[in-house]
This record gives C-alpha cells, sequence and structure tokens, in this order.
C-alpha cells in the first residue's frame, strides 16, 4: 500500500515529468496503485497523488476493466458539456458538481510502452480528466468558483481540525 498525499502537499502541485523506462519497477508501481485505489474506495490515482511527480495514472470504473495511461495528453475534447458530482482521494470527503466535457481522446502508454488512442465518454471521460489534470497540478477544486472553491475548502479544513 502506498500513501495518499492530501491537499497541502507540494507534490499535489507539481507538473510531473514524463516516464521513460518500462520494467518490473514501473508494473510494480502500477500494481500498488491499482491496490491503493481500491483500499481508498477510489475509482482513479495518479502517480502524484502518492508522492511520485510522474505522469501516470490508473483506472477502474465499476463494469469496465484496469486502465494504465502513462504519459497522456488529451488531444480532442467536445464542446458539450456535463455536469457531475466529483470529489477526490487526496481531498477526502469533499464533493462538488463541475462541468467538463462530456467526451475526450486521449492518446497514452500502457505500462509495457505501447501507444493507445481512446475515444471516451461519460463517466470514463470524466475520470481520465480529473487525473489527467493531477499530472499537471491541478486539483478538481481550482477549477470551481472562488467562492464555492473557499467554502468547500473551509469545510475540509475544519472537518480536518475536529
Amino acid at each position: 500500500m502506498l500513501d495518499i498525499y492530501t491537499i497541502g502537499a507540494e507534490v499535489l502541485r507539481e507538473k510531473a515529468l514524463p516516464i521513460e523506462r518500462f520494467d518490473e519497477q514501473l508494473a510494480s508501481l502500477v500494481e500498488s496503485m491499482f491496490d491503493t485505489m481500491k483500499q481508498g474506495k477510489g475509482v482513479g490515482l495518479a502517480a502524484t497523488q502518492v508522492g511520485l511527480a510522474q505522469r501516470l495514472f490508473v483506472i477502474q470504473i465499476d463494469g469496465d476493466k484496469r486502465r494504465v495511461f502513462i504519459n497522456p495528453e488529451i488531444v480532442e475534447t467536445s464542446v458539450e458539456l456535463e455536469n457531475f458530482e466529483e470529489g477526490c482521494l487526496s481531498i477526502p470527503g469533499v464533493y462538488a458538481d463541475l462541468l467538463r466535457p462530456a467526451t475526450i481522446t486521449v492518446q497514452a502508454m500502457n505500462e509495457r510502452g505501447r501507444r493507445f488512442t481512446l475515444g471516451a465518454e461519460g463517466f470514463l471521460a470524466r475520470v481520465i480528466q480529473h487525473e489527467f489534470d493531477h499530472l499537471n497540478g491541478v486539483l478538481f477544486t481550482d477549477r470551481l468558483p472562488e467562492l464555492s472553491r473557499d467554502r468547500l475548502l473551509k469545510q475540509y479544513e475544519k472537518r480536518m481540525r475536529a
């Protein structure tokens, strides 16, 4: 199990660096990230959330297979937006509705270094965008209107002190 870093940790604000080595160490990290994500009852986990500024995230949503995204790039987004409640393992207990593109196209590599392109919609598209943001030092709360963000973060800080 890996430690999940929470808001305030500097690594969550770093722009992650590309991964260049596809080896046993990377495969082990991917497995540990899936285990940690499952233990935390999450559907996605970025390497920055476990303290590693590397361009990697894993996803497993209900009814879908495990997915690994290494050095991902979102190459297309729809004009249509969807509103949906988001949360984050790095800001436990904080949830807010957030507009994001309804469909996306992402290019990435898997844990073996094989390139792929994936078109995603609905919840899968949302989770990919959320985790991709982590690789650029962006938390979902950063995308909220300032008043909503401030209110949520104050609630979170109050809960953490209790």
